[in-house]
């Protein structure tokens, strides 16, 4: 089924009521352009310098002030269930990257 429009941010989808439209990359350029008055070439310049700082510093944290932090995690082994024979199996460690919301985002979003 596809979504009726109500405006370019809202849209109605069965089942879920009313949801935020998706911010893509072109939207979040376009509107950090507009909002502090540079062009979308900057911005897009800007963004793709902060994506490259995050992915660079991501092993020791990286924090977005008021957004959160990007985080890697060590998992520990464990032990799981192959789900299709029930058979038990052994789970390797490894390193996950993780994004952390800051409790002020939350609240914001959420409402709290």
């Amino acid at each position: 089924m596809h979504p009726v429009e109500f405006d370019r941010r809202w849209r109605f989808e069965e089942g879920k009521g009313r949801t935020m439209a998706k911010m893509t990359k072109t939207k979040i350029v376009s509107a950090v352009a507009e909002k502090v008055g540079i062009t979308r070439k900057q911005a897009a310049a800007a963004i793709e310098e902060l994506v490259g700082l995050a992915i660079k510093n991501a092993k020791d944290g990286f924090v977005i002030p008021g957004l959160g932090k990007l985080v890697l995690v060590h998992r520990k082994a464990r032990v799981g269930r192959n789900p299709k024979t029930g058979e038990q199996i052994t789970i390797p460690a490894k390193k996950v990257l993780k994004f952390r919301i800051a409790k002020a985002a939350k609240e914001a979003v959420l409402g709290k």
